[in-house]
């Protein structure tokens, strides 16, 4: 039987509580604080999609007024990241290498940002997986996009002698 990502897990445990999608982000921003300078809401998460939701506040705004573009690569690595992790199988990693980014409109409301893979890959060795971020207004106005370059490869094994195999991270 196949072992369930201990993120996914979490997500699934707290999604369903009160405040429980409230307490994942927290955990997520603790796991990488950068995160938290754009205070995400995770609406859904699952192998091969996440959506998450920015609210346009004074602290991810430019001198225009308007949604950083550096909140919304924020964000856009957040959902690409955290959906990769729930879809990777266990025994792989992964690690943003690159992301190239199209600003298609002014970021003048909240904001939601879906990450996918579509569809799904198959993980055989070490491949770069393109992971597409779309980042939309509260009218569905598409106002951002990223296609970020994962890099997936098998964790390594190794050997120590007189010792069982460890996996390393």
């Amino acid at each position: 039987m196949k072992q369930l990502n201990s993120t996914l897990a979490a997500w699934q445990r707290l999604s369903r509580k009160p405040a429980g999608k409230w307490i994942f982000a927290r955990l997520v921003c603790w796991k990488a604080p950068y995160f938290g300078s754009i205070r995400p809401r995770f609406v859904d998460l699952r192998p091969g999609f996440c959506e998450v939701r920015v609210k346009k506040r004074r602290r991810v705004l430019n001198h225009i007024g308007t949604v950083h573009a550096i909140a919304m690569c924020n964000m856009a690595e957040l959902a690409g990241g955290t959906m990769t992790e729930v879809t990777v199988p266990s025994g792989y990693r992964w690690i943003p290498k690159g992301m190239t980014v199209e600003y298609i409109s002014k970021a003048e409301t909240d904001l939601q940002a879906v990450a996918k893979f579509d569809p799904i890959p198959t993980f055989a060795g070490a491949a770069d997986m393109p992971v597409t971020v779309t980042v939309t207004d509260t009218g569905s106005k598409l106002v951002f996009r990223a296609v970020i370059t994962m890099w997936v490869s098998p964790k390594t094994v190794e050997v120590t002698p007189g010792r069982q195999k460890k996996q390393r991270n």
